[in-house]
């Protein structure tokens, strides 16, 4: 066989595609030098991505597959980055693909890409063109029909956002009766409407309360942060959205908000700036870990816990420590971490439009990203997978159910652990 040196350009990009595609060349090669097969390239394709504001970076991919152990989704199916790029650059129209909305954007790709391909600008990017011309998952434009008609991508009533406050054994205060507070509580949709989310938001109004901590929330003036509508490409209900969470921020003259949902975060801090956004955002866990001294934890819960790294509070948010602090100090929970945690934290699959996209996504992959990650913590011998994002709890219940795990493991958010070691109220 002739030496790479002597070989012509195309040929050498012909015998790396073969290798890197996983394929054995050594019975090939030659045969296909021999016939001079050439692959159709289509960089009209890849300049049409770049194109986009926020697709440019896909065009710097060069090919090195460091993304690809690392994708979650591509643990399940056939995916990454580099498969995108070489897909595009070989015939697929991402703009018309599936391949456009199995990407989470959980930033895993992007924590190892030598080159900086940017997915979480670029399927926003290329998922808004898609919306204009009409490519939509019919689950997600449901979802960004009720988000904007509602509030919510449930659909719920705006008038019932507060009514899971009924529950606390404390009141909630609202900022409409208080005019201000120290801390804004920004619930969410999840955590105002899902009944798992509403254990854990009154969890957490009972700690507040324990606490002393001046807070108000919004009830039925607060609507969805909508990130995970934006990373689904819908800029425009993200806006919408945020212009009327700012208004009512300003109202109550908002310094300091704290949020049960990382997405949450993620808005609050990267996004809403650029829109006039002028305060702290912190998570919940961040607040409470350096208070869990205060607390009366006198139950020994007698439990081993693993933890799962959300990957909008870990990754996109650099938060690992107050989540496991929590955890460690809590009697009686012995933490386990899973094989993948932390910086490498496997995905739930909910992030990026992907909460709502079960059933478009079962066509792609052999199982869900969440059954992949409840087998990943019943492998440790631990009885709780605890969680800290309102997307995770019904997931990953769903998950032990759906991969046989009943009566093995159980899925709690960690504020609930918290308020089953202080005991019933008082």
């Amino acid at each position: 066989m002739a030496s790479q040196r002597n070989v012509e350009p195309e040929r050498i990009i012909e015998k790396e595609h073969v290798i890197q595609d996983g394929m054995d060349i050594s019975g090939h090669w030659n045969r296909m030098f021999e016939q001079r097969v050439i692959w159709d390239f289509t960089p009209e394709l890849l300049e049409k991505v770049g194109a986009v504001e926020g697709g440019e970076s896909l065009e710097g991919c060069y090919q090195c597959a460091q993304c690809i152990p690392a994708c979650p989704v591509n643990t399940v199916g056939d995916y990454g980055p580099r498969r995108i790029y070489r897909r595009v650059q070989t015939g697929m129209d991402l703009f018309e693909s599936p391949d456009l909305w199995q990407c989470t954007t959980c930033m895993n790709c992007l924590r190892v890409c030598p080159k900086e391909v940017d997915m979480m600008k670029i399927m926003p990017a290329v998922r808004q063109e898609a919306l204009l011309a009409g490519n939509v998952p019919p689950e997600l434009q449901e979802v960004f029909e009720n988000t904007l008609e509602y509030g919510n991508p449930m659909g719920e009533s705006p008038k019932k956002r507060a009514a899971w406050a009924k529950k606390a054994a404390d009141d909630v205060p609202l900022m409409k009766d208080k005019k201000t507070a120290d801390l804004l509580w920004f619930v969410e949709c999840y955590p105002s409407y899902h009944p798992r989310g509403v254990d854990a938001s009154v969890a957490l109004a009972r700690v507040l309360k324990v606490l002393d901590i001046d807070y108000g929330i919004l009830g039925q003036e607060e609507k969805c942060s909508c990130d995970s509508q934006r990373l689904a490409g819908e800029s425009g209900l993200f806006e919408e959205m945020a212009e009327h969470n700012l208004k009512m921020f300003k109202r109550y003259k908002v310094r300091k908000v704290m949020v049960t949902d990382p997405h949450a975060l993620n808005a609050f801090r990267k996004e809403y700036p650029a829109l006039g956004g002028k305060f702290e955002t912190i998570h919940y866990t961040t607040l409470l870990a350096p208070r869990m001294s205060e607390l009366a934890m006198k139950n020994d819960l007698g439990i081993k816990v693993t933890f799962h790294d959300p990957c909008y509070l870990g990754r996109h948010n650099g938060e690992y420590e107050a989540p496991r602090d929590m955890l460690k100090a809590i009697p009686g929970v012995d933490l386990i971490e899973m094989g993948r945690c932390r910086e490498q934290s496997y995905c739930c699959g909910g992030g990026g439009g992907g909460m709502w996209l079960d059933g478009f996504m079962s066509g792609h992959v052999s199982m869900r990203l969440s059954e992949e990650r409840v087998t990943e913590a019943v492998e440790t011998g631990a009885d709780v997978l605890a969680v800290c994002c309102p997307y995770e709890v019904s997931r990953f219940e769903d998950a032990v159910k759906s991969t046989g795990n009943e009566g093995k493991l159980v899925v709690k958010d960690i504020i609930e652990l918290v308020t089953e070691s202080m005991g019933s109220a008082q």
